[in-house]
């Protein structure tokens, strides 16, 4: 593309990116649109001749914006709401200019040592400690499988990096522990590193969703005796589903005492240490052997971005280096080579856009935006708690709220043993918060998930995006009501009206 003519598209596409962030309420924040949609409308095969810009920014407004859902949008409530602020994009679009590979320090040194740069800063600011080695991935799933394969390397007697896994009548079962809420991207590493869904031993929760130490030891104690060798712990700080943040400084103690690897998958919640009244969240992390932390969920860095640091970064490389001929440098000795940390060759220079959110900001900037989310979110919890017709069924330590609808009538004649049948009434109120989560995320006006607590149907709302405001909130709010007095007005039995 001539440089005139990328110039003037450019200032077309930035022109329009700005429209859009300054904007994005006015489109519906879930896709309107249904499976197939887009490529029913879309040629089978590409172009054989050149297409003017014209036509592709045209079709990408008419066919393809229709279909998108927008993770921008001040009222994207669901999953976690994540940013992509100004200076992050600017930070992308240079990242895309240069386009490099920095999987060695030679193929691009100010990109590895952006990274060192501005995750030693990030690490000082979430207040941990200074031998912790950071390397960006894409994603805390990532992150994760990698502190788990570090986890396995550091039993080197094993020999699994040389010898593998399969066909070893010598190789112990070994087994991993995380909590029933953890995230199944746990599962995943377990199933990718050929350890097998069964080598992962989910430990119970207690009544606020946190791990239990006093199940995670019985649990290691009678796994050795019937002959496991437990060998890594990953203890949550941020559930998916509750935020909820497990004891780690008695997971911390457990894993001392019995040689255990401890891996802290603080992808959500980690940020919020930034905020000094919310330090505490951190508590005992700063004794993992590994921790992973998603500024792309709260930081207003665009997705992805995570950042995983390690205690025993010999051991992290021990699991993954591998270097060909075609790959040594002269300055392998002296410079840190990335590709060397994890499973990817190929690495992006994303550290330019954290580098860009961080200075954009400051720390003062981000702990301001962080702590007000916070607060909204503690007050839609208060707003549940005070409503008649709503639950919350877990706490709110953060930004995130977990609740349903529960008529007040029905819940009086519940109580009153009017209704005996409890099944049944459990089984409406399921019915009854899937419509009201469908009806609202129908409305465009406001998007919401959900998860299941303890077998019940359970709303999220989860606040996070840069640009929501407190009518946003008090919009979502709004609609929960509206839409639940009406589906039940609508939908509930005569019988127990």
């Amino acid at each position: 593309m001539p440089g005139a003519e990328f110039r003037a598209a450019a200032h077309r596409l930035v022109d329009w990116v700005a429209d859009y962030l300054e904007n994005t309420d006015r489109y519906p924040v879930l896709a309107q649109t249904a499976p197939g949609a887009l490529r029913r409308q879309l040629p089978a095969q590409a172009p054989d001749d050149p297409e003017p810009l014209d036509t592709i920014l045209a079709d990408f407004e008419r066919l393809v914006l229709p279909g998108v859902t927008h993770w921008n949008h001040p009222a994207f409530f669901a999953y976690f709401a994540i940013t992509g602020s100004g200076p992050g994009i600017l930070g992308e679009l240079l990242s895309a200019a240069l386009n490099v590979n920095a999987m060695l320090w030679k193929t691009c040194p100010a990109a590895t040592e952006l990274e060192e740069v501005v995750l030693d800063w990030l690490r000082e600011m979430l207040g941990l400690p200074e031998e912790f080695f950071g390397v960006v991935m894409d994603t805390a799933s990532v992150s994760s499988l990698c502190a788990i394969a570090a986890a396995r390397e550091a039993l080197p007697e094993l020999s699994i990096r040389e010898q593998g896994l399969a066909g070893r009548a010598e190789v112990p079962r070994l087994r991993l522990y995380a909590s029933e809420q953890a995230h199944s991207s746990i599962d995943k590493a377990a199933i990718t590193l050929g350890l097998g869904l069964e080598s992962l031993r989910k430990i119970p929760v207690d009544a606020d969703f946190r791990l239990r130490p006093d199940a995670l030891e019985a649990a290691v104690e009678e796994d050795r005796r019937a002959g496991w060798e437990p060998f890594c712990v990953v203890a949550t700080v941020g559930t998916t589903s509750t935020t909820s943040i497990d004891p780690v400084p008695a997971i911390a103690d457990l894993c001392a005492r019995y040689g255990l690897w401890l891996h802290v998958d603080a992808a959500y919640a980690g940020t919020a240490a930034l905020v000094p009244e919310y330090r505490h969240v951190l508590a005992g992390c700063e004794r993992a052997d590994s921790f992973v932390v998603n500024p792309h969920k709260r930081l207003f860095t665009p997705f992805d971005f995570s950042a995983f640091y390690c205690r025993r970064p010999k051991t992290l490389r021990a699991a993954f280096s591998l270097v060909p001929e075609y790959l040594r440098t002269p300055e392998d000795p002296k410079a840190r080579n990335y590709m060397d940390y994890g499973i990817q060759l190929g690495r992006r220079f994303r550290a330019l856009k954290l580098w860009f959110v961080l200075r954009y900001f400051g720390r003062r900037g981000l702990v301001e935006r962080l702590r007000q989310h916070i607060a909204w979110g503690q007050e839609f919890a208060a707003w549940v708690d005070a409503h008649s017709d709503f639950e919350r069924l877990a706490p709110a330590p953060l930004s995130v709220v977990c609740f349903r609808a529960r008529p007040r009538a029905l819940a009086e004649r519940l109580a009153r043993a009017e209704i005996p049948d409890q099944k049944r009434i459990e089984s409406y109120l399921d019915q009854l918060n899937e419509a009201l989560l469908e009806a609202v995320n129908a409305t465009g006006r406001a998007y919401l998930s959900h998860t299941r607590l303890r077998d019940r149907f359970t709303l999220r709302l989860a606040i996070g995006n840069l640009r929501t405001t407190a009518p946003h909130v008090e919009r979502a709010w709004a609609l929960l009501q509206e839409h639940a007095a009406r589906l039940d007005n609508e939908r509930r039995p005569a019988a127990w009206r």
